[in-house]
């Protein structure tokens, strides 16, 4: 296994693993969560994410195909550019947010560890006889890490990354980075500032070793998942299932509406234009522990589900879809016996 020395190094820095529904091993904590969570306020850490999915799509009409596959426009992208985009079901419910960079002959999508089979399945299922397109799965061969934190720039300058400052989000570029070939991607996945990087699974212990080198705190899918909640990233079987569709997620910045078509884009095209969006997703302070599934209730009247669920150093906090009609920000709520009131998330704010 070509990670195996990557592990080897992180468990002798206290990392402790566990294994993924998809199979997968993933470090949960380096036993320094509160340590990694100041990291990602005040200097900068460093999140293992492999385990997400790396799908490359390549010959002539990769991004044609993408454009139809999914909600972002992918025809005025140049290598060199990314986005976020969706992909749905015909009816527009949500299968994954996927991060997709464009390179001079491919485009490199990356996409959650559950949904990676999915996703192959339905871009190969798409791809019709007469279209001059690729697909290959380079998850196993490649590996793909976060900086997170304000200090994120100045710890690649230490390494001589220069080149990707002040640029716009998933802007990417293939660096020399301590002599390792390594593409450099602005946005860390969450609302936190910094970079995606992404390199052959054959430099992954070096890659680490050198970021670690330089100054970056390593930091648990643990702590990535807390994160992400308090953020308000949505995530497969939580907040994007088939009950949801991306204008109820409130993932406005991965929909280009003047598109034309895609899979899913009648759907959203109507909801858009009749204000149809009748519940969205929304942060929730809580007083207690809350089991995600549980009703959200304002007296006797339903008004949403929470879908996820974390402790945080300030108190409880979960992610929940609410009905349109009850309101936003600061409406109060009743999780059971356990009080809530509704936030507003800064990945939703993007």
């Amino acid at each position: 296994m070509l990670i195996q020395e990557l592990h080897d190094i992180q468990a002798a820095a206290g990392a402790t693993f566990a294994e993924l529904a998809t199979t997968q091993t993933v470090p949960i904590s380096f036993g320094n969560d509160a340590a990694a969570i100041a990291a990602t306020k005040q200097s900068v850490a460093l999140c293992d994410r492999t385990h997400w999915g790396r799908i490359q799509i390549s010959d002539s009409d990769r991004l044609r195909f993408l454009h139809n596959q999914s909600t972002n426009n992918f025809n005025i992208l140049k290598p060199g550019q990314g986005c976020d985009t969706v992909f749905v079901t015909s009816t527009a419910r949500t299968i994954d947010l996927a991060t997709a960079y464009a390179t001079e002959d491919a485009v490199i999508l990356l996409v959650s560890a559950n949904r990676r089979g999915q996703l192959l399945e339905l871009l190969d299922r798409y791809i019709f006889p007469m279209d001059r397109v690729e697909l290959t799965d380079i998850t196993d061969t490649t590996v793909a890490f976060s900086l997170l934190g304000p200090e994120s720039t100045q710890l690649l300058e230490k390494l001589g990354v220069t080149e990707l400052d002040h640029t716009a989000y998933a802007t990417h570029k293939s660096i020399d980075l301590a002599g390792i070939e390594v593409r450099v991607a602005i946005g860390s996945g969450l609302a936190t500032p910094g970079y995606t990087l992404i390199a052959s699974a054959t430099d992954a212990a070096r890659l680490w070793t050198e970021l670690v080198k330089a100054g970056a705190v390593p930091m648990g899918d643990r702590i990535w998942e807390q994160l992400r909640i308090e953020q308000g990233r949505p995530a497969p079987d939580f907040e994007l299932t088939d009950d949801y569709n991306p204008l109820e997620a409130r993932l406005l910045h991965t929909i280009t509406y003047d598109k034309g078509c895609y899979i899913g884009q009648e759907t959203i095209a109507r909801l858009n234009t009749y204000q149809g969006v009748k519940q969205q997703l929304w942060g929730v302070q809580l007083n207690g522990v809350v089991e995600p599934g549980t009703v959200i209730t304002i007296g006797e009247e339903k008004v949403g589900k929470l879908t996820s669920f974390t402790k945080t150093e300030s108190g409880f906090f979960g992610l929940a879809y609410i009905r349109t009609k009850a309101g936003g920000e600061g409406l109060k709520v009743q999780l059971e016996e356990i009080t809530g009131e509704i936030v507003n998330v800064p990945f939703l704010s993007l």
